[in-house]
């Protein structure tokens, strides 16, 4: 029993690093979409399900592999996510909000699931296990 109470007291004192992990597996994931999407274009009309938007795709993967990088290391974390709120709006409003809920794929929980964690990093910043937060306490402790 001392062991789950000292497992919860951890749990407790230590939750704010679950909202850095989040952000950490946040910008890993859209790091690694941009890569994907990089590594072979044709994903982008795959995901669209049109060539009209073919020409979108170099600023989705830039804004996906520099957004979710620095979401990851949690730099600039509210630049980052400020950068990927328009990709998301577009691939919601434009894509798969015409595909509706009832999809195998969830394409529109899934978007509107990151893009509302998107404005929670935009809104919040990054959280404690961050780079933001180093340069933070550096700066408030003077050095």
């Amino acid at each position: 029993m001392q062991l789950i109470n000292s497992i919860k007291g951890w749990v407790e004192t230590n939750s704010n690093l679950a909202y850095s992990f989040i952000r950490i597996f946040l910008g890993c994931a859209l790091f690694v979409r941009g890569w994907m999407i990089n590594s072979d274009p044709s994903i982008i009309t795959q995901l669209t399900g049109a060539n009209q938007w073919y020409w979108w795709y170099s600023y989705v993967i830039i804004i996906h592999i520099v957004g979710g990088l620095l979401l990851g290391i949690g730099l600039f974390t509210r630049l980052g996510a400020l950068l990927q709120i328009p990709v998301l709006l577009g691939a919601i409003l434009i894509f798969h909000l015409k595909e509706g809920l009832a999809r195998v794929e969830q394409s529109l929980e899934l978007s509107t699931l990151v893009l509302v964690l998107l404005v929670i990093y935009f809104v919040f910043g990054s959280g404690s296990l961050s780079v933001d937060n180093y340069i933070k306490k550096k700066k408030s402790s003077g050095l």
